[in-house]
């Protein structure tokens, strides 16, 4: 069977989603498109074998030709179109956030619970990196005892000029919400975020770098290092440690270069590179699945518990203070098991 998408949203990420489906993974074709500016998305459509463009995402989700959709949109749409994809019983891979507010999310996990089945797929697609998937095969196999903390390090060499401070939370830090949650099995309940000295080469509006620190329900303790203009290269770390061993993300070159006194291997420049394997992963997966009618990977509660922790770390920023995070009771839709873990299944 070749699952038929629809893809809300042909920008940069939308584009290379698309690239990913026609040309890397197998099982999908796209058939619509449809984007804020429609001549785009016709330019889009012109380019691909089988496709057509749309007039809106909603008139994507009801083309009878649509298996299922992945939103790429602006942010604040995404509870509209995940929402629609659910009425119509279609899978959806949303990109995050899967909604700008706790409210939102709430709306589509009401939504989704109401449907009796899992349809939606959010893209957190570190889980499906293969540094951190071998870190979790580590922590479960129970090689470095119970986890005690986990370092993260997120580090860009730049921000685009509309980059704002908040940003460096909800578009940044996310990520390592996410993994913190796939990695130690738990949820977060409290944090604090603290400011270092700035950064010279950052823009004057920008607070960075900053120290994201947050409490795991079971008691670990997590920082996240936020440096977004350190110029070097995007390098992103990750180290847990446990009751009698550590384990941390290895340098992703193969190679170690020595020469003229020195040793040394390359960085990844951005976060294409460092992290197009696990996408490619995560769309092969996202596909496997959405063609048997099934959703597996990071769920809607997933999605909702990154942004309500997301939320806590604003006001955290702005307060300085410790902030308690209080999530919902978890429908039992998503209890089935823990949280997602490395093969993909639920």
């Amino acid at each position: 069977m070749t699952l038929n998408i629809g893809v809300i949203g042909v920008g940069m990420i939308g584009q290379d989603h698309i690239r990913r489906i026609t040309q890397v993974v197998s099982g999908a074709r796209v058939t619509a498109v449809t984007d804020v500016d429609l001549d785009r998305a016709k330019a889009i459509a012109a380019g691909l074998p089988s496709a057509k463009a749309l007039q809106t995402g909603q008139e994507l989700i009801d083309d009878p030709e649509v298996d299922a959709a992945i939103v790429c949109s602006w942010g604040p749409t995404h509870e509209e179109y995940v929402l629609a994809s659910i009425a119509a019983g279609k899978q959806v891979f949303c990109e995050k956030p899967l909604a700008t507010t706790r409210e939102a999310c709430e709306r589509i996990l009401d939504a989704e619970t109401a449907a009796g089945k899992r349809l939606v797929m959010v893209g957190f697609m570190r889980r499906y990196d293969e540094g951190y998937r071998a870190m979790k095969a580590v922590i479960d196999g129970g090689e470095i005892g119970a986890p005690l903390m986990f370092h993260s390090g997120h580090r860009n060499p730049s921000v685009p000029g509309h980059y704002t401070s908040d940003m460096i939370i909800n578009d940044t830090c996310v990520h390592d919400v996410d993994v913190a949650r796939f990695l130690l099995d738990d949820e977060i309940v409290a944090a604090r975020v603290l400011t270092a000295r700035k950064n010279s080469l950052a823009s004057e509006h920008l607070t960075d770098p900053v120290l994201f620190i947050f409490e795991m329900a079971g008691g670990a303790l997590v920082d996240v290092e936020a440096s977004i203009n350190i110029q070097y290269a995007y390098d992103i770390r990750g180290e847990v440690v446990g009751e009698r061993g550590t384990v941390e993300l290895a340098e992703t070159n193969p190679v170690v270069v020595k020469g003229s006194g020195r040793f040394g291997g390359r960085v990844p420049e951005d976060w294409r590179e460092r992290f197009i394997r696990a996408y490619d992963t995560e769309f092969q997966e996202w596909i496997d699945a959405a063609s048997r009618g099934e959703s597996t990977g990071p769920s809607s509660w997933d999605g909702y518990a990154a942004t309500v922790v997301c939320d806590a770390g604003l006001k955290a920023m702005q307060s300085g203070e410790r902030v308690e995070i209080s999530l919902g009771e978890q429908p039992e839709l998503y209890r089935t098991t823990t949280i997602t873990g490395p093969t993909g299944t639920d």
